[in-house]
């Protein structure tokens, strides 16, 4: 049991670290998307904390003319998680545990596939692959629209969701092979 999903689990976990710290870290990816600087931000970071109190997603929306929202007007999201940067550190540690959980749980999954599955790499490899594909249509996919981020946004997200479950899954379907096989 730990060698089957356990091994494979822990590989596919620092495949993810790898990979943030090559996609995220050294390129930047995510930044690009989440961390784009803003016009006057002393001025609209006095604002927020002024008006902005309590942790929670807001939208702000322009002024209703005639009772309707007027077209082509922007809507703003607000994203205040309750912490300031001091919170980076203990973040970090918790979300270097939980990258683990969904290689393990694809692991789990992949180990528990019929016979016909395990007996193909192709298959493996596209059994936990349209797992990612799952997340990223069901997760990344619908945080586009308003108040949330533009819909090329969306999808850069969301393939590089299935790229890296991709190689999680490359990883997995490596490890985890039908029972009584070496």
């Amino acid at each position: 049991m730990f060698r089957r999903i356990w091994v494979p689990g822990l590989l596919g976990g620092h495949v993810l670290i790898f990979w943030t710290l090559i996609v995220n870290g050294l390129l930047g990816f995510q930044a690009r998307l989440d961390m784009r600087p803003v016009h006057d931000e002393r001025r609209v970071h006095a604002v927020l904390a002024e008006t902005v109190t309590e942790p929670g997603r807001y939208i702000v929306n322009p002024p209703l003319v005639d009772g309707r929202y007027p077209a082509g007007e922007p809507v703003f999201s607000i994203l205040y998680g309750g912490v300031g940067h001091e919170a980076a550190g203990p973040m970090l540690f918790l979300m270097l545990c939980l990258v683990f959980v969904g290689p393990f749980i694809a692991a789990a999954l992949l180990a528990a596939a019929s016979r016909r599955v395990l007996a193909s790499f192709p298959r493996k490899v596209l059994f936990v692959g349209a797992i990612g594909l799952l997340f990223a249509v069901m997760c990344r996919l619908p945080r586009h629209g308003i108040g949330d981020y533009p819909l090329g946004d969306a999808a850069l997200y969301a393939l590089h969701d299935v790229a890296v479950w991709l190689l999680v899954a490359l990883v997995l379907a490596w490890r985890i092979r039908p029972r009584g096989e070496a």
